[in-house]
């Protein structure tokens, strides 16, 4: 079976897991594109993306435009992009959250187009932030579509599909490391498919389109009235980023990790403190809160974090303001 030429263009860990996976099942890479550097960390030094770290580490060629837009803010780095992908003579390129929009002539140049892999069940949540939106929702289920791309938002014939169950305590962070593997998979799948002719397009369905919303850091504020259930899961969706958010005699509290139980009274207010966690009255029931975190500390079990700063019986977690620049 011939082996395609491919041209991968991703950014973050989920996208370096395939761009693992193609380099290990032995396709040419002759080219990779990725954001640029990003300043990161405490130091806020400037760090390249996973995708970027593999690649350099595997002797790939990289190319770092901020735009692929000939006509855009960057054109002559979109030229210089242009000019490595027509040197790659790749037959397909792979996309796994790049995070740069691809004009028609970047669709237009691989023979075979360029394929994405997308973290739902298209149509629904197309667009940044599937994993999180899917957590948030309370979806039983969610999956990874490699769709070949076109101008829309993720609105692309579908490839290959398969689905991954959300488990009851499933995070974002635990089911983005799964998906990320799924995904490496079947892409391998895809292209020793595509490089026999055997992939079957499908268009997506018109019924149960939704879109997954770019997350921002103003997510973060816990509404205490909402029901616990969905507070919970939001706490879920949010994690590693950006959490949940609460003031307690005026200090803000991250939240991380929490659990339903009964229990009723004015939201926020403190229903009983423990060993197990701080149960607080929700819009409907109250959660328990497991994990906490104060401004400047680590993440911590509820113990160690009531044996630093206790929390007697009747305070109150408010809401508090975040802006997404907070």
């Amino acid at each position: 079976m011939p082996r395609l030429r491919v041209v991968f263009a991703g950014t973050p860990e989920f996208a370096k897991e395939a761009l693992q996976r193609l380099h290990e099942a032995g396709f040419d890479v002759p080219l990779v594109l990725t954001q640029p550097d990003r300043p990161a960390g405490r130091g806020m030094k400037l760090q390249a993306s996973p995708v970027k770290q593999y690649a350099v580490a595997q002797g790939m060629a990289v190319a770092q435009p901020r735009s692929l837009r000939l006509d855009g803010k960057y054109p002559e780095e979109a030229a210089a992009a242009r000019e490595a992908l027509l040197a790659a003579r790749a037959d397909v390129m792979v996309v796994a959250a790049y995070g740069l929009i691809l004009p028609q002539w970047v669709l237009d140049l691989p023979r075979l187009g360029c394929l994405n892999i997308h973290a739902s069940l298209l149509p629904r949540w197309r667009g940044a932030a599937p994993i999180h939106r899917a957590i948030e929702a309370g979806d039983a289920e969610t999956g990874i579509t490699i769709m070949q791309m076109d101008a829309g938002l993720d609105t692309g014939d579908m490839l290959l599909v398969e689905k991954q169950a959300i488990r009851p305590d499933d995070t974002t962070a635990t089911l983005h490391d799964r998906m990320a593997a799924l995904g490496g998979r079947m892409v391998v799948e895809a292209l020793e498919l595509a490089a026999c002719g055997g992939l079957t397009r499908t268009p997506q369905p018109e019924a149960g389109v939704c879109y997954a919303h770019k997350i921002e850091k103003s997510e973060s504020a816990i509404d205490w009235a909402q029901p616990a259930a969905l507070i919970e899961r939001r706490l879920r969706a949010f994690d590693p980023f950006p959490g949940g958010l609460a003031q307690l005699d005026g200090e803000a509290i991250k939240i991380w990790s929490a659990e339903l139980c009964e229990g009723q009274g004015l939201p926020g207010t403190v229903l009983a403190v423990d060993d197990a966690g701080i149960t607080v009255a929700c819009g409907e029931h109250a959660l328990r809160l497991r994990e906490l975190q104060r401004a400047g500390g680590k993440r911590m079990p509820a113990k160690a974090f009531l044996q630093a700063r206790p929390v007697s019986l009747g305070a109150t977690f408010s809401a508090v303001e975040v802006t997404s620049r907070a």
